[in-house]
């Protein structure tokens, strides 16, 4: 007689229990807590990056206000305005300074324009130096570097069309002296803005700032110290932020974020940024924040582009705002030529589809450069970021 096989039913396996692609899908309960994590990783992340940002102010301490007051030509100023930002670490700071020497007659306002120019583009070298943490991770690398180099790749870009129409016609400076007139004539003032991301990090950065000076002497020595600590925890806390908010942000959810970021052709994305970046007084504090999130995969690096333009934009505010606070001509003229630079080079460049995302094409070429050759965004941020500024501000 046959032997009939017996079969059993399996039971379905309940919903809660349903395995995604990449494994068991996280319960509420474990997406709560794995959100805490991220949210505390963020925090260390951002510590890390002043961390790394004072470390590198340490190694140039007194260097950035002789770097712009030795500049007499205008492209020597573009120049000295990325040296002295990277110096100080602060565009906010190498803009007060630039303020100061034309206050005083040492620069004219038509080398200023360029050296505000040239800040915009030295507010980014945080970027790109946060992304080698990634270089043991491929992919991640290819995205995070695509991400952080747009961002300088449109300020190169804003500077090749403007710097030249600038030079020729002085049509920055004009329209800055002008509304600056229009303003003055309104009597509005300004205020002194604080960031409060800053004022809830700067405890943490001052307090291993003071640990490290009882061991290390201030000046270079210190500065390498923070700077080889702050690139540590920025390897420690990009990997597991990644990794934790790719298990909170994934699905229906990261699509969503992408795809409100890219409503109205972008447009909200570029407010996003903007408010971020205005809220946060740091343009730079809110781009570097993307690289996690792309690192991630909860934004890709088309829609993290317009919040960098955002950010780009919101930063000028609070310059502006610090300006009319101090009351000083020469400070208004100079924050408004900030302003007019940022404005201007959105306005051009974003609504001209045939260019829009040119700075992305580039990034992403010179990302997948990067994830095959390692080597190439430390050549690539010496070279850009030090050894031409250096060798520019000499010639000058």
């Amino acid at each position: 007689m046959a032997h009939r096989t017996r079969t059993h039913d399996v039971p379905a396996r309940p919903q809660s229990q349903a395995r995604s692609p990449d494994g068991p899908r996280p319960s509420g309960r474990q997406v709560a807590v794995r959100a805490l994590l991220a949210l505390v990783l963020l925090y260390l992340f951002l510590v890390a990056v002043g961390v790394l940002e004072d470390g590198i102010a340490q190694m140039g301490e007194g260097f950035g206000d002789a770097v712009l007051a030795g500049v007499s030509h205008p492209l020597s100023g573009l120049f000295a305005g990325v040296l002295a930002t990277i110096l100080v670490q602060s565009s906010s700071v190498t803009t007060s300074t630039i303020v100061g020497l034309v206050a005083t007659g040492v620069v004219p306002v038509e080398t200023a324009v360029p050296m505000v120019m040239g800040a915009n583009i030295g507010t980014t070298v945080t970027n790109t130096i946060v992304t080698m943490v990634s270089m043991r991770r491929r992919d991640e690398f290819r995205q995070v570097v695509a991400a952080a180099t747009m961002h300088d790749l449109f300020n190169f870009l804003a500077v090749l069309v403007l710097l030249p129409l600038e030079l020729l016609t002085g049509f920055l400076s004009s329209a800055a002296r002008w509304l600056a007139g229009v303003v003055a004539d309104t009597g509005i003032t300004g205020v002194e803005t604080t960031s409060p991301l800053a004022m809830a990090t700067d405890p943490a950065n001052a307090a291993v700032e003071t640990v490290l000076s009882a061991l290390v002497p201030a000046g270079a020595g210190l500065g390498t110290v923070m700077l080889v600590l702050g690139v540590a925890a920025l390897y420690v806390t990009i990997r597991y932020l990644s990794k934790n908010m790719r298990a909170v942000i994934a699905g229906p959810l990261q699509e969503k974020a992408n795809r409100s970021v890219g409503r109205a052709g972008g447009l909200v994305g570029i407010a996003v940024g903007t408010v971020a970046a205005i809220l946060v007084v740091s343009s730079s504090i809110v781009t570097v924040t993307l690289l996690p999130l792309v690192a991630a995969g909860a934004l890709t690096v088309r829609n993290a582009y317009p919040i960098t333009l955002g950010a780009n934009l919101g930063t000028t505010l609070t310059a502006l705002l610090a300006a009319l606070a101090t009351g000083q001509p020469e400070g208004l003229v100079i924050a408004l030529v900030h302003v007019l630079f940022n404005v201007t080079a959105v306005t051009l460049i974003y609504p001209l589809p045939r260019i829009r995302y040119l700075p992305v094409r580039l990034a992403e070429g010179l990302g997948a450069l990067a994830a095959r050759r390692r080597w190439v965004v430390p050549v690539y941020t010496g070279g850009v970021f030090v050894a031409l500024p250096v060798v520019a501000v000499a010639a000058g």
